[in-house]
């Protein structure tokens, strides 16, 4: 039951994923690039999760742990790109 439901999981979130790399690429404009690629990174986080989950081992924690500090930091940067400018000043 537990394999079942990661495995459709796992393709819920992969079709979500892709989803995201078309709206990344054809995003009308810079906001809703920056909302695809942080969606991007949410789904990046659960896709290793959920293989972390199937595979039984906690390598993959770690990682999606990285992959989240790293995604915040860089929406946010973008984000204060965007409103602001140079984000160093």
């Amino acid at each position: 039951m537990m394999t079942a439901a990661v495995t459709v999981a796992l393709g819920a979130f992969s079709a979500a994923f892709l989803l995201c790399l078309w709206r990344l690429a054809r995003g009308p404009d810079a906001i809703d690039r920056v909302l695809a690629l942080d969606t991007l990174y949410i789904n990046a986080i659960a896709i290793i999760m959920l293989l972390g989950i199937a595979q039984d081992t906690t390598v993959y924690f770690e990682a999606a742990l990285l992959i989240a500090a790293v995604g915040f930091v860089s929406t946010v940067a973008l984000a204060k790109y965007l409103a602001q400018g140079p984000v160093i000043e």
